[in-house]
């Protein structure tokens, strides 16, 4: 008898008729007994739900411990609002000296005739092999009178650090994010608006402000989402640049006098300014429509001569792979040089421990990111979308936060979780289970359902209908998954600062902690290996957008 969807089933019995076999519908309805069934997907989204929420909850409750006029005292107190101004200030100039970095490489690269396009992507891109306290510890290292500038070319440029210092190093490592948007979105338009506007006189300056920038809201805003997240949640920049903003009073409050209650304050208040970063976001998204309403197809813009502008445009592009790319290098160079001899077991210790939390909390984000991309997708529900947005509230809560509040957590319920090397993979999976989400997810909105309702109709189970059917097309999503992961793990701090075992080492550890002492030549060997595995992963990832 031929498969038999759903209502087919239904009018069959109703006719008396048999309906098997039948089909499994994409739509079907849930049942509680089908979920108990299938643990398997359900497990996992309830694991990641409980922890993502709980510790915060917990931090909620800890805050609220106090009395209110207490609280409104350590809210309200000038300290707190200092922090809360620099805090702001330091993201929203990130934001625009990034921009300005950004859109301008971004227009290059995507609507001239300008030379050595995919070259430039690339330098555009590669500062992300750099982080942020890497970037810190690279202009530390370069200014002041003992700096590199200062021994090799004998210029004595006052060291950087403060506000000025930590808008630099942020601004060079982040900019990455808002040109890479702001690229795809340029490569995306549609010029016939572009020429609509011309033909009515109006000179290219008025096109570009009043006709492209509008349709570049969403990659500004997705961009400027990325950076502002980054620069929120940043401890390393900050502490090494010695800039108070909450991230760093997180940390002083933590090592030094461990208010439990004033901490926890400091915690909300971060994600509360995450939160609204968040809702801006999708505010200024709301009912934005710039899809093409008429017939026909879009076509690429022709590429705009750049005439007398050209060697000024290389200038720029040389100027800015210079600082974010080429100074770090030799930077690093110089202090490697400096040392009488590399401390290879050092090395080899840290690099070892990088990469034994590293790898399993990437093997354990795919895990969970794949039942939660499959109920995203194939059960569609507000259930399951709420599990996914409660995923990716894990990657926007400040890391040092998120931190905190697992330590709270750990504390008071289970105490020999605490400090062990489970809680920090634990911690990793769950911060970076975002990243791990998207590539699977698309992945299966690529693989026709219709595989997997063939297997069951053979008679196996759904979840053996899925490792025959389906799994096979998901391996290069889950593949690229579990790199991102591991490349953020390996690059994290302030997770690894506070939730790191006694006595363990990782490179990003030891970066900082020679960077905090001012030791260069010491903190050189172990940033090289962060810059060199980032640029490895970096790299691959560009070669298979390419392909």
């Amino acid at each position: 008898m031929p498969e038999l969807d759903v209502q087919e089933q239904v009018d069959a019995r109703t006719n008396g008729r048999s309906a098997e076999p039948h089909r499994v519908s994409r739509d079907r309805s849930w049942s509680l007994w089908e979920g108990v069934r299938e643990w398997y997907l359900w497990g996992p989204a309830l694991f990641v739900a409980i922890g993502v929420l709980i510790p915060l909850v917990y931090l909620v409750i800890r805050a609220f411990e106090a009395e209110p006029a207490y609280l409104a005292e350590l809210i309200l107190r000038p300290r707190t609002l200092w922090l809360l101004w620099n805090t702001v200030a330091l993201t929203g100039g990130v934001l625009v000296v990034a921009t300005a970095i950004a859109f301008p490489l971004a227009w290059l690269t995507a609507r001239t005739d300008l030379r050595g396009k995919r070259l430039i992507t690339l330098l555009a891109v590669l500062p992300l092999a750099v982080p942020g306290y890497v970037m810190a510890y690279v202009l530390l290292a370069t200014t002041g009178a003992y700096g590199t500038l200062a021994q090799v070319a004998g210029l004595v440029v006052p060291r950087l650090s403060g506000f000025t210092g930590a808008l630099i190093a942020l601004s060079l490592y982040t900019f990455p994010y808002l040109f890479l948007n702001l690229r795809t979105a340029l490569l995306d338009l549609d010029p016939a608006l572009e020429e609509s506007a011309r033909a009515l006189g109006y000179r290219r300056t008025k096109v570009l402000r009043r006709v492209v920038l509008p349709q570049l809201r969403p990659g500004f805003l997705a961009g400027g989402l990325l950076v502002g997240l980054h620069v929120l949640g940043d401890f390393g920049v900050v502490s090494l640049m010695r800039f108070e903003t909450f991230s760093y009073a997180l940390y002083l409050q933590y090592t030094a006098s461990y208010d439990r209650i004033y901490a926890a304050c400091l915690a909300l208040m971060l994600l509360v300014l995450t939160a609204t970063v968040l809702f801006l976001e999708a505010r200024l998204l709301r009912g934005l429509l710039l899809h093409r309403t008429g017939s026909g197809t879009s076509r690429q813009a022709p590429p705009i001569e750049l005439g007398a502008w050209r060697w000024p445009s290389y200038a720029f592009v040389g100027g800015v792979a210079f600082v974010s790319v080429g100074v770090p290098v030799l930077t690093v160079g110089y202090w490697m040089g400096a040392n009488p001899s590399l401390p290879w077991a050092d090395l080899g210790q840290a690099l070892w421990g990088s990469v034994s939390a590293s790898a399993p909390a990437a093997l354990l984000a795919g895990a969970l990111a794949l039942p939660l991309a499959y109920l995203s997708v194939r059960r569609p529900s507000r259930g399951t979308k709420t599990l996914e947005r409660v995923a990716y509230f894990g990657y926007a809560t400040p890391p040092l936060a998120f931190a905190l509040a697992l330590v709270f957590f750990t504390l008071r319920t289970v105490p020999p979780l605490y400090q062990t090397l489970a809680l920090l993979i634990i911690a990793y999976a769950l911060h970076f289970l975002a990243e791990a989400i998207g590539p699977i997810r698309t992945a299966l909105y690529q693989a026709p359902p219709r595989l997997e309702e063939a297997a069951r109709s053979l008679g196996r189970t759904p979840l053996q209908a899925f490792f025959a059917a389906t799994f096979p097309l998901l391996r290069k999503g889950l593949l690229v998954s579990v790199a991102l992961v591991f490349l953020s793990a390996m690059k994290e701090l302030p997770l690894t600062f506070l939730l790191s075992p006694v006595g363990f080492d990782a490179l990003a550890l030891t970066v900082w902690s020679y960077a905090n002492e001012a030791l260069f030549a010491g903190a050189a060997p172990f940033a090289l290996a962060i810059m060199a595995v980032s640029a490895a992963f970096v790299g691959l990832l560009l070669i298979r957008e390419k392909r």
